[in-house]
């Protein structure tokens, strides 16, 4: 077996070697963290809730089976308990979407996220995602940021993936409307015209 997978070190560590939960920290410390900010948006609560997801994943590890990858199970755990810290917080954002975007100028907005997507821009589309409501911007991250297909994004969230579809539709119309003031000069039409 091969030193470096997540299924070794799983291994490793249900046979009491704690060391080696160590290293599947150093592997997805980023990651847990980035999903948690995006979701909490508060540096400090989400290094609480990645500390007490890699804790809960520790005390958890012998009730992963292996039907998904470690990456997703984790991915899971701190999703909800990022929604977890939300509903203690009591945290209410509100969002107003822009109703007058029409189908037509949804086609765009993958053109518009692909060009919206180069280094030099990410900082942009950083702060509109933070803008998001939580929930939707966790998708949003995951599904853009982490790659993950939309059945690991219903695993990690309990959702379906036609519910997860359609989530992220509704969130990329927010997230466009957000954009649109960046990348309105840059992305014309089939006609040539600036939407």
């Amino acid at each position: 077996m091969i030193k470096n997978t997540d299924q070794y070190l799983i291994d490793k560590v249900l046979n009491g070697n704690t060391n080696a939960f160590g290293e599947l920290v150093d592997r997805y410390q980023n990651f847990v963290f980035t999903i948690a900010i995006r979701i909490l948006k508060v540096s400090e609560e989400a290094e609480e809730v990645a500390q007490d997801s890699f804790i809960k994943a520790y005390d958890s590890l012998s009730t992963f089976r292996g039907e998904s990858k470690f990456s997703t199970w984790l991915y899971r755990i701190v999703y909800h308990k990022s929604l977890d810290r939300i509903k203690l917080n009591r945290r209410h954002r509100t969002y107003e979407i822009n109703e007058e975007i029409t189908e037509d100028s949804l086609d765009h907005i993958e053109n518009g996220l692909e060009f919206m997507l180069s280094e030099e821009r990410s900082s942009i589309i950083q702060k509109c995602v933070a803008q998001l409501p939580e929930e939707e911007a966790a998708i949003i991250s995951l599904y853009y940021f982490d790659e993950q297909s939309v059945k690991e994004i219903a695993q990690v969230t309990d959702l379906t993936e036609d519910n997860i579809k359609i989530k992220l539709y509704r969130s990329r119309k927010k997230l466009f409307s957000l954009l649109q003031g960046y990348i309105k000069p840059e992305i014309s039409n089939k006609n040539g015209k600036a939407i």
